[in-house]
């Protein structure tokens, strides 16, 4: 059987603002109607032609909503999640999933967050790596470079054999790589048989294999979910796949792919997917640029520049990010500052979404905050009550189903309810509609900390 296993874990710090912990670039639909997820799991499908095949994701139970509910859009089914309670990095990820296959079972290993667009050479590319997987290799997948790329490892190899790995190289060597002609970007994307990649960790990096090996044989398996309780995930080892295994086993065959990919990695790489030329992406920011050239901008609102030259600028309702063009990379470096004095901007977007819909903070003040909330059919928040605020329930659209202690009543649209510091309540959609009400949030303290969940659908705490 061939498992198409994505590893959807990641946070996406090189794209904050646009991307948040909440909220990772996996999930955004920055593209248009599709996120980078969704894609994946699109142009994968055309393998099920071809063998017999299923999706498996590993990624952190934080997201498991947005993966059922992205899924659902594009009507694919997964057949099974790996649930991290905190990201570990490739390695860890990818033997849990060795470890729940069958010792035959070819696993293609994807990241969530690339985006490739010719999939007719990505599929003939993937059908080689497989038929290399059955002989035993570790197949890694190489991309033609285009550029001397500072921002991605590289994979020496000649007619697939690999003769070394390379870490991100400085400007001067990338450019020596680019023109040598047998070095390739380090894709990230791997296909073996399940039980060729365990026997080689367990040969070369006995420790994580065996740290593994115990966490899955301690962990209760549920019907289409293995999920890692907290306690569990703190002891496994953090490393990459390519530091515990591919950099040292003698099994490892490169496909030096020329497909169109890009990891969207950081702002610089973004840009190149609205500027390539006949790109089928157009950028819907509203720019007037005067004497300045060489800009990326993505705002929601229109924006004019005057003598600006090589900037990146990137605005959402609540942060703004300017930086040089060249420099994207270095968003990671100031996501820790930002934590430090404004932890929400790195967890929430304006919109958040949880397993029961959406809210969007449409104004707020020390002392109050207005929301939209918006609930999904026959989906319901948690029974909870607040210790720091009142609130005051509007009723935009659809049907409110309203508990109150011991109370239990319908609200329609321009009906309205307050809920007393203290109370125990909830908010329920038994419609077939989305349920659409502003929430006015009144206290001393309005922090999304301030819930008791007394009983709760989604096992939250």
């Amino acid at each position: 059987m061939l498992k198409i296993v994505i590893l959807c874990g990641g946070n996406g710090t090189r794209l904050w603002p646009i991307s948040r912990e909440d909220m990772p670039k996996q999930f955004n639909k920055i593209f248009g109607t599709s996120s980078l997820f969704q894609e994946t799991l699109l142009r994968n499908q055309k393998l099920f032609e071809i063998s017999e095949a299923i999706f498996e994701v590993v990624s952190n139970q934080n997201y498991l909503f947005l993966l059922k509910d992205q899924a659902q859009e594009i009507q694919q089914n997964i057949s099974s999640f790996i649930l991290e309670s905190c990201p570990k990095n490739t390695a860890p990820a990818i033997t849990l999933s060795a470890l729940n296959s069958k010792p035959d079972d070819i696993l293609l290993v994807l990241p969530s967050d690339h985006l490739i667009k010719n999939h007719q050479e990505y599929i003939t590319d993937v059908i080689k790596a497989i038929d290399m997987a059955k002989k035993d290799f570790l197949v890694t997948f190489g991309i033609k470079p285009l550029s001397p790329h500072t921002g991605y490892g590289y994979i020496q190899s000649s007619n697939g054999i690999v003769k070394k790995f390379i870490e991100k190289p400085d400007l001067k060597t990338a450019k020596d790589f680019l023109h040598s002609g047998n070095y390739y970007w380090n894709s990230g994307m791997f296909c073996f048989k399940a039980k060729t990649f365990l026997s080689e960790l367990q040969h070369y990096t006995p420790e994580v294999f065996n740290n593994i090996s115990e966490i899955f044989k301690n962990t209760p398996k549920e019907k289409d979910y293995l999920r890692l309780s907290e306690q569990q995930s703190k002891t496994i080892p953090s490393i990459s796949i390519d530091y515990a295994l591919m950099e040292k086993s003698k099994k490892v065959f490169c496909v030096e792919s020329t497909f169109d990919w890009n990891d969207i990695g950081s702002f610089d790489s973004l840009s190149e997917e609205f500027i390539k030329p006949n790109s089928c992406y157009t950028n819907p920011t509203k720019t007037i640029q005067y004497e300045s050239n060489n800009n990326f901008i993505l705002s929601e609102k229109m924006v004019a520049t005057i003598g600006i030259h090589d900037l990146i600028v990137i605005d959402t309702i609540d942060s703004l990010l300017l930086t040089k063009r060249g420099e994207s990379q270095k968003v990671k470096d100031i996501i820790p500052l930002i934590k430090k004095d404004f932890p929400q901007l790195t967890q929430q977007h304006n919109i958040t979404h949880r397993p029961w819909g959406t809210y969007s903070i449409l104004l707020e003040s020390k002392n109050y905050k207005i929301k939209k909330i918006v609930v999904k059919p026959n989906a319901r928040l948690s029974l909870q009550k607040h210790f720091h605020r009142n609130e005051h329930w509007i009723v935009v659209s659809g049907t409110a189903h309203i508990t109150l202690e011991n109370q239990n009543f319908e609200l329609h649209t321009n009906e309205s309810t307050y809920i007393p510091m203290g109370k125990i309540h909830r908010l329920a959609n038994e419609g077939k509609i989305d349920l659409v009400m502003i929430e006015i949030q009144m206290g001393e303290y309005l922090g999304e900390d301030d819930i008791v969940r007394i009983e709760d659908d989604f096992k939250r705490c």
